[in-house]
């Protein structure tokens, strides 16, 4: 997970005690395909040998998908983007994300469903970020680097 891994401690603040297990945590659950794009799509989307949507490619642009769907589309493109990354409010990732996704992260770190709310609305746009550094989602090829 050597791409990931960079990502994390490129975005991870020094000093937070939570951050990397966060992301950690964070990143497992999209890879198990909690956000894949197929979950969170109107209709199916079609398949092809190079499909992304499995993995943690699929998570991360099924999340993507779903933060837009969300309302928070202008969010999401600073943060992919070369603009300063937005915030998003804790409050509207939880209800955007789920309880399930963050109850399974909440479970996985020993930390109340509020704590998580409120640090990965902190952690996901620089996360988010440095995952996009192209101002694209990487590639399968980029990733295996």
């Amino acid at each position: 997970m050597g791409y990931f891994d960079n990502a994390i401690d490129k975005a991870a603040p020094s000093g937070s005690s939570i951050a990397k297990p966060l992301m950690k945590a964070f990143i497992a659950a999209l890879a198990s395909g909690a956000l894949t794009r197929k979950q969170v799509a109107a209709a199916p989307q079609p398949s092809s040998p190079s499909d992304q949507n499995s993995g943690m490619l699929g998570g991360l642009s099924g999340l993507l998908e779903k933060l837009q769907q969300g309302g928070q589309g202008e969010a999401v493109k600073s943060w992919v983007g070369n603009a300063q990354n937005q915030a998003i409010a804790p409050a509207s990732l939880g209800s955007i994300l789920g309880p399930s996704v963050i109850k399974g992260v909440a479970a996985k770190l020993g930390k109340s469903e509020e704590e998580v709310t409120t640090q990965l609305s902190q952690l996901l746009p620089g996360l988010v970020d440095k995952l996009t550094p192209q101002g694209r989602l990487p590639t399968q090829d980029e990733v295996a680097k």
